[in-house]
């Protein structure tokens, strides 16, 4: 029986794709860095902030003016542009009424990941938060997931880890919990399989589905 259900925030329960590409795009031009489309972006999407910038910019110190434009273009456009996935607050609020155990596992830093919570009513249902601030290894390592785990006290043979990318799951199957893909993902379903997910939802309410019909048919 399932106790406890974990989640990505960004691309997962909240719909930030178009900040964070948005977020880039604006740090590169401002800084004179060659354009990438959203297209180049989008499969890096899932890693820390610093992975991916360098990445993008091919430099290794993105601390300083690089950070600096993304964040600053992220704070400004946060409320403009980030919208609410279908059926999330009704699920989570489901979960929450069943006793579920509830956590956001994510590699935002805790300030943006309060704020996004906090922005659609979320925060309120979250009985642990580990953000990139938190861990030593962010995901895919399992530290973040083990982390969020050990906060609550529960078994990882009885958790679901839902993500939008390949690091989610990754860190999932490492922690030995359930690894659950969603379907809406960017990155696209057929990528996601590819890393051998246990479930994948198309739902949001496939959540509860899972736990009423059993972990043993994956």
């Amino acid at each position: 029986m399932i106790e406890c259900v974990l989640f990505d925030l960004d691309g997962t329960i909240v719909d930030t794709n178009e900040l964070i590409i948005s977020s880039f795009m604006y740090a590169l031009k401002d800084n004179g860095l060659a354009p990438l489309t959203r297209e180049e972006i989008i499969p890096h999407m899932g890693t820390t902030l610093q992975q991916q910038m360098r990445v993008f910019s091919g430099l290794e110190d993105v601390n300083g003016t690089l950070e600096k434009s993304y964040r600053s273009y992220n704070n400004e456009h946060h409320d403009e542009l980030v919208r609410s996935f279908p059926l999330v607050k009704e699920t989570i609020e489901e979960l929450s009424r069943r006793g579920i155990k509830l956590g956001i596992v994510t590699t935002k830093i805790r300030p943006t990941t309060i704020k996004t919570l906090e922005r659609f009513d979320l925060h309120k249902y979250m009985d642990t938060i580990v953000t990139v601030n938190d861990v030593t290894e962010p995901k895919p390592h399992p530290e973040p997931v083990l982390t969020a785990v050990k906060n609550l006290g529960v078994d990882p043979r009885k958790t679901l880890m839902i993500g939008d990318s390949a690091v989610d799951i990754q860190s999932a199957k490492a922690a030995g919990v359930y690894a659950v893909g969603v379907s809406w993902s960017l990155k696209g379903e057929d990528t996601l399989r590819k890393y051998d997910p246990d479930f994948i939802i198309h739902n949001m309410k496939d959540i509860i589905e899972i736990m009423e019909r059993g972990t043993n048919e994956s």
